[in-house]
C-alpha cells in the first residue's frame, strides 16, 4: 500500500513537472502589522463613531520558477473629525506554486484568484488588532478582486492610448 502512494505521489509530481497546471497554497502568513491610536487615552472618552476609511493594494512577485509571494495591504484609518482615532496597516501574504499556466492566465491568477484567498485572512487580522485596540472590529466588505483587475486594466489601456 505505501508503494502505491509512493507511486501515486511521484507520478502527480512528474505530470506537474511535464507541463500539466497546478495550483497548491504552499504558505499563508502575515507580512506586516501594525496600529497606531496616536490620540489615546483621550480618544476613547469621544462616543462619536468614527469615519473609516479603507485602501487596499496587492501586489506578486515571483521567488522561483512556479512559486510566487502574493500580497495585499490593507491600511484602515479611523477619524473622529479631524483627530485619527486608529491606524491599521495589515499585509497579508502567501506562497503559492503556480505550474503550467500560460501567462496570460498567470497574471489573473495572481491579480484575483490569489487575493480572494488571502483577503478573509487580512479580514479577520484588522478585525482582531482594532478590538485589541479598544475600538468595536472593523468589518471590511467583501472585494470583488475581478473588478479591480479589470479596472486597472481599463486604465492601463487609457494611459497607453496615444492622445
Amino acid at each position: 500500500m505505501a508503494k502505491d502512494n509512493q507511486a501515486t505521489e511521484n507520478q502527480a509530481a512528474e505530470e506537474q513537472q511535464n507541463g500539466q497546471a497546478g495550483f497548491a497554497i504552499e504558505k499563508l502568513y502575515v507580512k506586516d502589522a501594525s496600529i497606531e491610536v496616536p490620540s489615546a487615552p483621550q480618544i476613547f472618552t469621544n462616543r462619536t463613531a468614527p469615519q473609516i476609511n479603507v485602501e487596499l493594494a496587492n501586489s506578486a512577485s515571483r521567488l522561483d520558477e512556479g512559486v510566487f509571494e502574493v500580497s495585499i495591504k490593507v491600511t484602515v484609518t479611523a477619524k473622529i473629525e479631524e483627530t485619527t482615532a486608529f491606524l491599521v496597516e495589515v499585509t497579508q501574504s502567501g506562497i503559492f506554486a503556480i505550474r503550467g499556466i500560460p501567462d496570460d492566465n498567470l497574471e489573473v491568477v495572481l491579480a484575483i484568484t490569489c487575493p480572494n484567498i488571502l483577503f478573509p485572512y487580512a479580514r479577520e487580522a484588522v478585525s482582531d488588532m482594532v478590538t485589541r485596540a479598544g475600538f468595536m472590529p472593523v468589518l471590511l466588505n467583501p472585494i470583488n478582486f475581478e473588478a479591480l483587475y479589470a479596472q486597472q486594466k481599463m486604465d492601463q489601456n487609457t494611459s497607453q492610448t496615444p492622445s
